[in-house]
């Protein structure tokens, strides 16, 4: 009785913890709050102390001073550091305004790569706890974009997603309501990042940070580069490693279509893998209706091209991919009080 009474305060979120963005989704509301998962620090003879959360945080990453540094706390779609984390998300919820009539009276949906271990799944847990929720659910990340995109999960027939974030690339095929397979590799959009910086390092001599490596990949970063493609090119500013003063080159697209194989080629042999140990009929199921590639890389031009080339399956790319994973969260939050889909979330 008492429960009921305090369900009828309760508020209900989704929270897309990702490894690069944040999202926040309430019912009725939609979509609140989109911002970098990134914390700036003060560091003093006190301790730590918080000087900057979200699109602030990150307009200083690599331009701090001394004192001072920008942080993502979370890595490879885990926490890295619970204290920023918990600080993160109590920013983000008061800036989406999510408020309770009953102190602590908040139940949080959040996404999980499907290899958390329990340990990382408890790290989450607390996170959220201390952000204020009472009571936490979670749901891995292949499955809220499978929602997301649209997919068919409630059918008695096979539906594969591959979800490409900044630090995981979660697949999975799903089918009744649950997944029959699912994988996740530490390779995303930051892998693709480092690939990039570590490459004009060492052809040009030239450093670079983080965000002007993530600009290169949206600007001239492609998984397939044809003849006319191939000479388009950017100029990059760095420091010269040896001189080490400004300095400014040119890499063409050509150049990053090549960086960019590595990662690319290990997303490819997970899908084939996938398709290898999947029962037979879903495979049937899969080669008739293709797969559904979301996240934020899959926006990664051509890429849709080269995968379907290598796995020789069509590939469909989602209606705004980089949000799939907050919208099919947003949508499960309806399911949490429904015994017939538990097998949506993840128990641990």
């Amino acid at each position: 009785m008492l429960k009921r009474l305090l369900n009828l305060f309760s508020v209900d979120v989704a929270i897309d913890l990702g490894t690069a963005n944040t999202a926040i989704f309430v019912p009725k509301r939609g979509v609140v709050l989109q911002q970098p998962t990134v914390v700036a620090i003060r560091h003093s003879e006190h301790g730590r102390s918080v000087a900057a959360v979200g699109n602030d945080a990150k307009d200083m990453l690599g331009r701090t001073p001394i004192g001072l540094n920008a942080i993502r706390p979370l890595k490879d779609g885990v926490i890295a550091d619970l204290e920023m984390t918990e600080v993160l998300l109590q920013y983000f919820l008061r800036q989406a305004n999510v408020k309770t009539q009953v102190k602590k009276n908040m139940r949080v949906l959040v996404s999980v790569p499907a290899k958390a271990t329990l340990l990382e799944h408890r790290a989450v847990r607390e996170a959220v706890d201390g952000a204020g929720a009472n009571e936490i659910r979670l749901i891995h990340q292949a499955m809220a974009a499978a929602i997301g995109a649209g997919l068919p999960i409630d059918q008695a027939c096979g539906s594969m997603v591959v979800n490409i974030g900044a630090g995981t690339t979660e697949i999975a095929v799903i089918s009744l309501l649950g997944s029959v397979y699912t994988d996740s590799l530490r390779v995303g959009g930051d892998m693709m990042n480092e690939r990039i910086t570590t490459y004009i390092r060492r052809k040009y001599g030239c450093l670079i940070g983080e965000a002007t490596a993530e600009h290169i990949k949206q600007e001239i970063g492609m998984a397939l580069v044809n003849p006319e493609q191939q000479q388009n090119t950017m100029e990059v500013r760095g420091r010269h490693l040896s001189a080490g003063v400004p300095t400014a080159i040119k890499v063409s697209a050509a150049e990053i279509a090549e960086v960019l194989q590595e990662p690319l080629r290990n997303i490819i042999n997970a899908i084939k893998n996938a398709l290898e140990d999947m029962p037979a009929e879903l495979s049937g199921d899969i080669a008739e209706r293709g797969i559904v590639l979301t996240g934020g890389v899959a926006k990664l031009a051509q890429i849709d091209k080269l995968f379907s080339q290598e796995v020789g399956l069509p590939m469909i790319l989602a209606e705004e991919p980089e949000s799939c994973v907050i919208r099919g969260m947003g949508q499960a939050l309806a399911f949490l009080d429904n015994p017939a889909y538990d097998s949506l979330f993840v128990y641990s």
